[in-house]
């Protein structure tokens, strides 16, 4: 990267955000700590409209992004990770608390763009959007009142990237065994996708299950690929073994 703003290669991904207020709060937030790629997906028009005179942030979101679909908007992103208040909710990605996962999204964003996902205000991100993720991360908090503002939540995160700069930028990123630290030839988001359509078009033509409302499934499978974290010359394998596959189911 050679922008030298360390934030610069983080994206913030608002997910179906409906309060005016919480989207130009979280606006505002980028803009103190320099943080300029905003992403929207699916938000509540008249919320974001009235949101767009957010003091302080105007420029930033007249210039965010809209998206219609989640995929689309991490497409570029080498690394996705969702936040959560996990609360009752089923775990079924690694979980990081925000001061062990500051170090590893700071490493990952010397290298190539980072995604940086926030929920819903009433739902926070369901199992469809998490399915995109390849880890969460959790803010600490008290356990009686464990969900935060939207606003807030972007916040508390950028503060917490923003001042690791000096530690990480002196100390050698740690080695851990996870898909952000993989060498830059790992698939990309898009071409993870097209490799989940053409699977779902296996699945569909075996007749091996009813996949009629597969959104589950495809869920399912999706988290499956992202354990994996294939690099892009195993994708293109993989591709080509489906569609031969897939050829030949379409013979019967």
């Amino acid at each position: 990267m050679t922008n030298m703003n360390p934030l610069h290669p983080l994206r913030i991904v608002l997910v179906n955000p409906r309060n005016p207020l919480n989207i130009g709060a979280a606006a505002r937030a980028m803009s103190n700590f320099g943080c300029s790629d905003l992403r929207l997906v699916r938000p509540y028009d008249p919320s974001f409209l009235e949101a767009r005179s957010a003091v302080g942030a105007a420029d930033l979101l007249a210039h965010a992004q809209m998206h219609a679909t989640l995929a689309e908007a991490v497409a570029d992103c080498a690394l996705i990770v969702g936040t959560t208040a996990v609360g009752a909710r089923e775990v079924l990605h690694p979980l990081h608390a925000l001061p062990q996962a500051v170090p590893m999204l700071r490493a990952a964003m010397q290298s190539s763009p980072v995604a940086l996902l926030f929920g819903s205000e009433k739902t926070g991100l369901t199992k469809a959007d998490l399915s995109h993720c390849h880890w969460l991360l959790r803010i600490p908090t008290q356990a009686e009142n464990y969900s935060m503002n939207l606003g807030q939540a972007v916040a508390v995160c950028l503060y917490a990237l923003a001042t690791a700069e000096a530690r990480t930028s002196t100390e050698a990123p740690p080695a851990l065994n996870t898909p952000q630290m993989q060498p830059r030839s790992t698939a990309a988001p898009e071409e993870l996708e097209r490799l989940l359509a053409v699977l779902m078009d296996v699945v569909q033509h075996s007749q091996t299950r009813r996949v009629q409302s597969d959104a589950r499934y495809a869920e399912h499978l999706r988290r499956l690929l992202l354990r994996l974290h294939p690099g892009r010359r195993d994708t293109q394998v993989l591709m080509g073994i489906l569609r031969r596959v897939l050829w030949r189911l379409q013979e019967k």
